[in-house]
């Protein structure tokens, strides 16, 4: 049998030898104490990709998100995001647990949130409803089959955010995606938001590590909330040697990625048990007309092509840099097979 086609997630890369070479050689320090040289290096890019004054490199992205969350929300106060959002179902409660907020969640027709549903959720100050002190958005959305929150609409809830005196956080896990997808800098996607989470376990394919960038004068805050929360490194340079490699070696070919998801769904299109949704990045859903998706992937896993289910009749395939085009033709008549 050939090696699995391993769609499940853009999180199951491994490090290239290149890359553990990178780690291996890293000059390091304990960034508890004094900070790590190699750590400093990445946080200081990674702001500047992203046009904000200060970073800090976290284990996890969720790490990162509860962390933004913290910093710019308030106790018993509420924070609006989309209503599939990944801070709302698949960080297990954080914002409860951590920040101690109530999530108000806001439906939208297609996981793209706008300043016209937000404005609709800001009610009028009482004494009998909760104040709202943060608002937050995701891009790409993960939920939403990896779609891309267009510029002017990101610009749109920046606007508002800032006419309401709101901090907006970004959960921008696939931040990279989406600039690559509309051709414009990270910074330029990044602008309306206050702190910006972005992953480099993900599309980066690095083995472990997420960003938060945040304003200059939050520092102190976000390393106290950071520590707090067990986030704090010794030699954290090591795991930072990869995020320097990835940012000079596999951001650019996200493009590669995005190709390949296309081609999955055209492949498929047209195939009578499964309905193919067009990807704007490297997400894939496919809806089954015919199976459930409990009983669709070990068969699919069997002929050595990994998905995961989305739903009850929903596969999700993500391609990644482990994942090539030959791939993707193979996956192509596996699924099909299977399905018929």
């Amino acid at each position: 049998m050939p090696a699995a086609i391993d769609l499940r997630s853009d999180t199951v890369t491994r490090p290239s030898a290149a890359m553990r070479r990178a780690m291996a050689e890293a000059v390091v320090g304990d960034d508890v104490l004094d900070h790590d040289p190699t750590t400093l290096q990445l946080e200081e890019r990674i702001a500047g990709l992203l046009g904000k004054e200060a970073a800090l490199y976290f284990p996890s992205g969720t790490q990162a998100n509860q962390t933004g969350i913290r910093l710019i929300s308030r106790p018993g106060t509420e924070v609006l995001l989309e209503a599939n959002a990944h801070l709302l179902h698949y960080e297990i409660a954080g914002l409860a647990d951590i920040s101690r907020v109530q999530v108000r969640p806001v439906a939208t027709p297609d996981g793209v949130l706008t300043a016209e549903l937000l404005r609709a959720s800001l009610r009028p100050a009482s004494p009998h409803v909760p104040k709202i002190s943060a608002m937050a958005i995701e891009n790409t959305h993960n939920a939403a089959g990896g779609k891309v929150m267009p510029v002017a609409v990101a610009d749109g809830i920046g606007a508002l955010a800032r006419e309401a005196q709101l901090p907006l956080h970004l959960d921008g896990a696939r931040l990279w995606n989406a600039a690559t997808a509309v051709g414009l800098p990270p910074a330029r996607l990044a602008a309306p938001a206050t702190t910006v989470m972005v992953s480099l376990s993900k599309g980066l394919g690095c083995p472990v590590g997420s960003c938060l960038a945040f304003p200059g004068a939050a520092r102190d805050d976000v390393w106290e909330i950071r520590k707090r929360l067990g986030g704090g490194m010794r030699q954290s340079g090591i795991l930072a040697a990869a995020g320097l490699y990835a940012l000079d070696h596999n951001l650019g070919r996200l493009a590669e990625d995005h190709a390949n998801a296309k081609r999955l769904a055209a492949g498929l299109a047209g195939h009578p048990a499964v309905t193919p949704l067009p990807p704007d990045t490297n997400i894939v859903m496919l809806d089954l007309t015919r199976h459930p998706a409990d009983a669709v992937i070990p068969k699919l896993a069997e002929r050595g092509v990994l998905v995961t289910a989305f739903g009850p009749k929903r596969l999700r395939a993500i391609t990644h840099l482990d994942v090539s085009a030959a791939d993707i033709e193979r996956a192509i008549e596996v699924i099909g097979a299977v399905l018929s």
